[in-house]
């Protein structure tokens, strides 16, 4: 059977070749705008939006649209987002925390970081207090509530509940000591915190206190350096399911 004469005029088939470096040339600057992206400026809820907008891509189909104001696709604005407000809140105090104890995170005097509870502030035992001790070294982390005082006083944070939790090791206290058990050493230390925290101009109303001895651990308490991490007092700026 005779080869059919091919058309002139059809485009080739497969994708054209300047596609190749168009290709390459995206990429590039896609790694470039993202070496360019700092953590601590991302607004993860605009960053969620935008993500929302892409399973919409394909051959034939474009994405949802990226303005703000109303998204039919997604049957809501952006104003009006679920816990749009608070969750912004949040976020803008994870970045400020970033910023503000930026020196302290360096020295593991202070970790920041999420969880189900909310924005936790964890300040590390061992450098606020001396063993078997809930008397806080004022002298040497005078600063440190002093910014953490700072970071709770934001006006978007003036409608929000905090809660500081003790925690200890599971090495049991002095018998012959002030504290009958981790359970009083660890609720004494929160309380402690809050009392300079109130000093330095926070509201007290807008807080819980929560003494849990050994029962959260961080990590295994096999270790010295596991017990170290272990005891610490976490200031949490509680996300809205756990108020």
């Amino acid at each position: 059977m005779a080869e059919q004469t091919k058309c002139k005029k059809c485009p080739p088939e497969g994708a054209p070749d300047y596609m190749l470096t168009y290709g390459d040339m995206v990429t590039l600057l896609l790694t470039f705008f993202v070496m360019l992206l700092q953590p601590t400026t991302i607004d993860q809820y605009e960053l969620r939006l935008i993500l929302a907008a892409f399973p919409g891509l394909g051959a034939d189909a474009g994405g949802n649209t990226l303005e703000a104001g109303r998204l039919a696709e997604l049957g809501n604005t952006v104003e009006s987002l679920p816990s749009m407000d608070q969750g912004r809140a949040l976020d803008k105090a994870r970045r400020n925390a970033v910023s503000i104890f930026n020196p302290e995170i360096q020295s593991q005097q202070v970790r920041v970081q999420e969880d189900e509870r909310g924005l936790v502030i964890s300040l590390a035992s061992d450098a606020f207090f001396d063993p078997a001790s809930a008397e806080v070294n004022i002298e040497q982390t005078r600063e440190i509530l002093q910014k953490l005082a700072q970071l709770l006083n934001d006006p978007d944070l003036s409608g929000r509940t905090f809660r500081i939790e003790g925690h200890t090791d599971n090495i049991p206290t002095d018998p012959n000591g002030p504290w009958d058990s981790n359970w009083e050493l660890s609720a004494a230390r929160a309380v402690n915190v809050l009392q300079y925290l109130t000093e330095f101009g926070v509201n007290d109303d807008q807080f819980q206190v929560m003494g849990l001895a050994d029962t959260r651990p961080l990590y295994d308490n096999d270790t010295e350096e596991g017990r170290a991490y272990n005891r610490r007092v976490d200031v949490i700026i509680l996300s809205d399911g756990h108020l």
